[in-house]
């Protein structure tokens, strides 16, 4: 069985999905935004992107926003997940998977972690402010 390929973007140049993306982020002041070029990693998306909310609101908000920049700009979303509760929204974008998470949520589960071999791809929505600290609690032991 032959396996098909899609061509590929040269790693240099930004998709026009990825720019209406991490507009849209800019655009509804998401930070701490990572963009990780996961080709070769993974065959379900090219470009992986993680940003974080200040609230389960803003969460919603700004995911909100990238899937109707996107549908605006003629690119359909393949699904949305987390839009109800709010602390992790995913938006598929075929090529391009966002992740939109509460500081909280993105800390637990360390998406950076689990893909620190992709290879981070700088971009302008990346150098927005940092997401605040998050306070924990004190635990006894």
């Amino acid at each position: 069985m032959a396996t098909r390929t899609r061509p590929r973007r040269s790693p240099e140049r930004a998709s026009p999905l990825q720019d209406i993306v991490t507009a849209a982020l800019d655009d509804m002041k998401a930070v701490n935004v990572k963009v990780l070029d996961v080709r070769g990693l993974t065959d379900i998306a090219d470009t992986l992107i993680i940003a974080c909310g200040n609230s389960d609101r803003h969460v919603r908000s700004i995911a909100d926003s990238v899937v109707e920049k996107c549908k605006k700009a003629g690119f359909r979303p393949l699904g949305k997940e987390g839009l109800r509760d709010g602390e992790w929204a995913l938006v598929d974008l075929q090529d391009v998977v966002v992740h939109v998470m509460l500081p909280r949520v993105r800390e637990f589960y360390g998406l950076e972690r689990l893909w620190e071999t992709a290879e981070p791809v700088p971009a302008v929505v990346a150098q927005a402010a940092p997401a605040r600290a998050v306070r924990r609690r004190r635990t006894s032991s």
